[in-house]
């Protein structure tokens, strides 16, 4: 391979920084779901969280994958909400 040439494989900047905002979501829903108090309940919600991931891996499409991301950012800010309150 010639110096600076990339493998056809190779992400865009774009994509790997949206990948990057991917991987920060998922990051920071696992562990809310780590502040969850009932066992059954987190190992419920880890599921269904790697689940939702793994599901929507080969996602391609740019806007399909933003409304995704903004989704997952609503829904990890209702859990969170719903954690704080719980706790007071």
């Amino acid at each position: 391979m010639a110096a600076g040439r990339l493998p056809p494989s190779a992400l865009t900047l774009k994509q790997f920084l949206r990948r990057q905002q991917v991987l920060q979501l998922y990051r920071k829903i696992l562990r809310a779901i780590r502040e969850v108090p009932a066992e059954q309940d987190r190992r419920y919600l880890r599921d269904w969280a790697r689940e939702e991931f793994r599901r929507n891996k080969d996602a391609t499409e740019e806007d399909a994958i933003r409304m995704m991301i903004t989704q997952g950012n609503m829904q990890l800010q209702e859990l969170q909400r719903t954690l704080k309150l719980a706790k007071s």
